[in-house]
């Protein structure tokens, strides 16, 4: 009998499906250890928790990181704040949402100084208007519109510039069952700035030709728009949009079919907006191999410091990319020929739209959850978690030389992806493996079996492991034990949800999320042995 098997004191190997000690029940029926509030609240801030995951629906997702938010702000509401303001300010998310929504927590649940605190931080959190209006739609569910969220509301107004404060109302009038309008009428905000107060006025009062006449005067943004509103030629519209620098937003339906009216747009068109209308702007022809307007958005697309400056997001630009190359849209009927340059500028993008990250030398084990349950889109994209792994993951072999890229469910196979690989390509052959239930131990049992020497694992998974005969923290133990080799353990959290396979007790083991962009840098410092914080490396 293999009674060591049945019964001992000094356990080496325990089946995922019971719990070592620290460990919790996941989602999948399987064991991990749970992650304490703050990695949860930097997991719902970068990640957000819609969609839900393949195991929790949107709804529980939900409640389970706000409860884990409330009990952050019960401890240091401050520093929630302060969590909020460095994710957001870094553009360290894909979406602003959860950001707003957490300041919203805190403004109506904090202690006074929490609450302060919130309301100070909302225009640096709320830098659009329609950042402002959802802020206001996920406020009125934490508390009431009293003086002081009426103060914050109207400081947002009156702090900002009142030409970049024009662009806000005239780009963003509604959000959420929200318009400024409304917020306006709720602050009554007051101003010694004559130019500001006939802003505000317009957009109280956007039916009163004296209102619009008053704006129009003092506003050159507005003065265009009214302008275009009453042209229906192309031509003329198109010079209107120049001389007045006008965004999409104002121009009429019916003139989105004209090169020439997004060639006037495109002269002063943000990224972000660039990017969003790619698509757009090649079923129209305005892009084309070899085109002018094709060189010029390739050009800006990877341009380094235009992707820092509009805070562009690494998912935003693989979700764009992928999108693009496929040549239809995900919804509707519209598609076009991809243009080449196009792409392969939205793939420079990517990589740039990381921090910068300096090579560690280290012998890494790049291990891609591709079980069933990484099948599930990540952050409210159409791109999935494991797609989403391999692209980051790209980051990372296109920075070393000594590079394993694994993928593994219930076993682990070798994954053909180098750096010479475009991210659609990349995000097509990981769809094509995706399959089977979930044990996170196979990186380290694997690289055992087969002699590999290896510093560092780096694991992309949801930790809903439950599969294997041995948990992922035994294993890397093992592995420590049988090569000498005093390897780590990565893991990088591709949903917000409450688990982790790396053991907290261990400091050769760490979690960091997935998408942020500042995961690569502090993931190398870690190999390195670094002890850099998320905030350090964003810096």
């Amino acid at each position: 009998m293999k009674y060591r098997a049945l019964f001992a004191t000094r356990k080496t190997q325990t089946p995922q499906s019971e719990g070592l000690q620290g460990m919790t029940e996941n989602s999948a029926g399987g064991y991990a250890y749970p992650v304490d509030n703050w990695t949860r609240l930097a997991r719902f801030l970068i990640l957000g928790s819609e969609g839900g995951t393949y195991y929790i629906a949107e709804k529980p997702l939900t409640v389970e990181n706000a409860k884990s938010v409330i009990d952050c702000i019960e401890e240091d509401g401050i520093k929630v704040v302060q969590t909020v303001v460095e994710i957001s300010t870094q553009g360290r998310a894909p979406k602003n949402d959860p950001a707003l929504f957490v300041l919203a927590m805190a403004a109506g649940l904090g202690d006074e100084d929490t609450r302060k605190a919130a309301m100070a931080a909302l225009p640096k959190v709320a830098r659009t208007g329609t950042h402002l209006l959802h802020f206001a739609d996920y406020v009125e569910g934490f508390r009431g519109w009293g003086r002081g969220l009426r103060r914050a509301i109207g400081n947002w107004y009156t702090g900002m510039d009142s030409e970049r404060l024009s662009l806000q109302l005239v780009k963003y009038k509604q959000r959420d069952g929200w318009s400024h309008r409304d917020l306006l009428r709720l602050a009554h905000p007051k101003t010694e700035e004559a130019d500001k107060r006939a802003l505000l006025g317009w957009t109280v009062q956007p039916e009163n030709a004296e209102r619009v006449a008053e704006a129009a005067e003092k506003f050159r943004l507005i003065d265009g728009m009214v302008r275009l509103q009453k042209t229906q030629d192309v031509k003329e519209a198109a010079e209107t949009i120049r001389t007045f620098s006008l965004p999409r937003e104002v121009v009429p339906t019916e003139l989105l079919n004209e090169q020439e009216i997004w060639n006037a747009l495109l002269v002063d068109m943000p990224m972000t907006a660039m990017i969003r209308n790619l698509a757009k702007m090649t079923s129209i022809g305005l892009l084309a191999t070899g085109s002018d307007a094709a060189d010029y958005i390739a050009d800006t697309i990877r341009n380094p410091a235009v992707i820092r400056k509009a805070r562009v997001h690494p998912l935003t630009l693989l979700l764009a990319q992928k999108t693009y190359a496929s040549g239809r849209g995900l919804k509707g009927s519209l598609s076009w020929a991809p243009v080449a340059s196009v792409i392969d500028a939205l793939d420079d993008a990517f990589y740039a739209s990381f921090k910068n990250v300096e090579p560690t030398g280290a012998r890494i084990m790049l291990a891609l959850d591709i079980s069933g349950s990484m099948s599930q889109p990540i952050a409210g994209s159409s791109i999935y978690a494991s797609e989403a792994s391999a692209a980051m993951a790209l980051v990372t072999v296109a920075t070393e030389k000594n590079v394993h890229v694994a993928g593994f469910a219930e076993s682990l196979i070798p994954l053909p992806i180098s750096s010479r690989q475009r991210l659609d390509d990349v995000t097509r052959t990981i769809r094509n493996y995706t399959f089977g239930p979930t044990d996170c131990a196979q990186p380290m049992l694997y690289a055992l079996e087969k002699g590999l020497k290896i510093d560092a694992f780096v694991i992309y998974t949801d930790s809903e492991t439950w599969f294997g005969q041995i948990h992922p923290a035994e294993a890397l133990r093992r592995y420590r034990e049988k090569t000498g080799i005093p390897a780590k353990l990565i893991v990088v959290g591709m949903t917000s949800n409450g688990f982790s396979i790396a053991d907290p007790n261990d400091a050769g083991m760490m979690d960091v999320v997935g998408f942020d962009s500042a995961a690569p840098g502090v993931i190398a410092d870690f190999i390195r042995g670094a002890s850099n914080s998320y905030e350090e490396a964003a810096e």
